[in-house]
């Protein structure tokens, strides 16, 4: 990682119910300022891959780790921790108190995957906050891609499906396939009072994780599995959040005029069947000003989308440039 590249300033904000989020920055202090809001819900911001997808020269990056997880506190994973204290206007409300508190007026907003997500979601709740758009594996997180992802998928991965469906059947909560949605199923077993049934559960919802992200990467465990924590956080925040539609009511798609005039570049890979390039093409079509690549030889992410993800940002970089 280049010098520009680290970290030189880092911190914990005070954002209410309790929680501190952790912010750190990097690159040019007088850049442009540019945002990135990470993967999962949970995915936090692991070793800071991210700050690379972006020319030090010219972005002041800064990145954060969700609310409930990463180096943020409290962990959803606390005793008595209330997910009702998690929901995406709270994220977004998180987003805009480290927005003024570093004295920003207006940034760029890069997310991948359900970070694309709460970028799409933050945007339309500010748009005169927003500078533009680069989301790369582009989700909305509404019914449709939640049925899909957990549900429709598995005509395509069926052994793994049947696993993460039977685990949540023999659990002894009720759930049978064809009469409630698995998700559902995963949202109350990561909440369940026996630990035991917490941990067994974010195992089988890791193995899935695996699998439906698979096609144009292939198969691989990820080695973040090993922390029982991170493993844990991850589940119930992911299980949360998609069974609950992301809580976003009417969904990002439905509402998507409300992005039109914030320039965005939409990167997707044709091979993504964990989220299907439907979405981000109805988005595309739905959105004035937004640009749409996809990749016909990638995934759920891959090195060409990398690539592309920070050209894109180089093309924002100049065109906020040219505008002063």
């Amino acid at each position: 990682m280049s010098e520009e590249a680290l970290v030189h300033r880092s911190g914990m904000l005070a954002v209410g119910d309790g929680h501190e989020v952790f912010w750190e920055e990097s690159g040019a202090p007088g850049g442009i300022p540019a945002l990135y809001l990470h993967g999962g819900p949970g995915g936090t911001l692991g070793r800071g891959g991210y700050r690379e997808k972006f020319d030090a020269s010219r972005f002041r990056i800064i990145g954060l780790d969700q609310r409930g997880c990463g180096r943020s506190t409290p962990h959803v994973t606390a005793p008595g921790y209330d997910l009702a204290q998690n929901t995406t206007v709270q994220l977004i409300g998180d987003l805009e108190q480290l927005r003024e508190h570093l004295g920003v007026d207006r940034w760029l907003i890069n997310g991948v995957s359900w970070g694309s997500t709460l970028a799409l979601a933050y945007a339309q709740a500010h748009p005169e906050r927003s500078l533009g758009i680069v989301a790369m594996a582009v989700t909305t997180t509404d019914r449709f891609q939640v049925e899909w992802i957990t549900e429709t998928v598995g005509a395509i991965f069926p052994e793994a499906w049947n696993r993460l469906a039977a685990h949540a059947e023999q659990a002894g909560i009720g759930y049978h396939r064809g009469q409630g949605r698995v998700i559902d199923a995963y949202a109350q077993l990561m909440t369940h009072r026996d630990p035991a049934i917490r941990d067994a559960a974010s195992i089988a919802w890791a193995e899935w994780e695996d699998h439906h992200i698979s096609i144009g990467a292939g198969l691989h465990r990820d080695p973040r599995w090993d922390d029982l924590e991170f493993r844990h956080v991850f589940a119930t925040l992911v299980t949360h959040y998609w069974a609950n539609d992301a809580f976003l009511a009417p969904s990002i798609l439905e509402r998507a005029s409300e992005l039109s005039g914030i320039p965005a570049t939409l990167i997707h890979g044709r091979r993504d069947v964990s989220g299907p390039a439907v979405t981000p093409w109805q988005l595309h079509r739905a959105w004035p000003g937004s640009e749409l690549i996809i990749d016909e030889g990638e995934g759920h992410g891959g090195q060409n989308m990398i690539d592309t993800w920070r050209a894109a940002n180089t093309r924002h970089a100049d065109r906020i440039g040219a505008r002063g």
